[in-house]
């Protein structure tokens, strides 16, 4: 599927698919992390059962008011005990599938929100 954002500042998810992503037209078939600031790294998981709690320290220590959490070609939800350093900053988590999660980053950044999205790409 190819998205399409109404003229943005943000950077935006242009397009996904089995395996990929595209932020700003550049292709990436790894998990990643994309937020509204500008924000565009690897995440270091290439499966849900390789998510750890310090991943979501991790998401706790970036500058969001929410999180999009992509957990992969279904959704699923991290343990609760692992989103207590989000709760402790107040920042937000939602968990939905990946490509959820790249059209929810987009509509949310689009809006001029603080928004993170931690995307698994299986």
């Amino acid at each position: 599927m190819k998205l399409h954002a109404d003229k943005s500042n943000v950077q935006t998810i242009t397009g996904y698919g089995p395996g990929w992503l595209a932020v700003d037209k550049e292709k990436f078939d790894h998990s990643l992390i994309v937020s509204a600031k500008g924000l565009r790294q690897a995440w270091d998981c290439a499966r849900f059962e390789d998510l750890t709690a310090e991943h979501f320290e991790a998401l706790a220590q970036l500058d969001a008011e929410v999180i999009i959490f992509g957990s992969g070609r279904r959704n699923r939800f991290p343990p609760p005990a692992w989103l207590r350093p989000l709760m402790a900053r107040r920042i937000g988590l939602e968990s939905m599938d990946t490509q959820a999660a790249c059209r929810t980053y987009n509509i949310l950044s689009g809006e001029g929100r603080n928004v993170v999205a931690a995307l698994l790409l299986e």
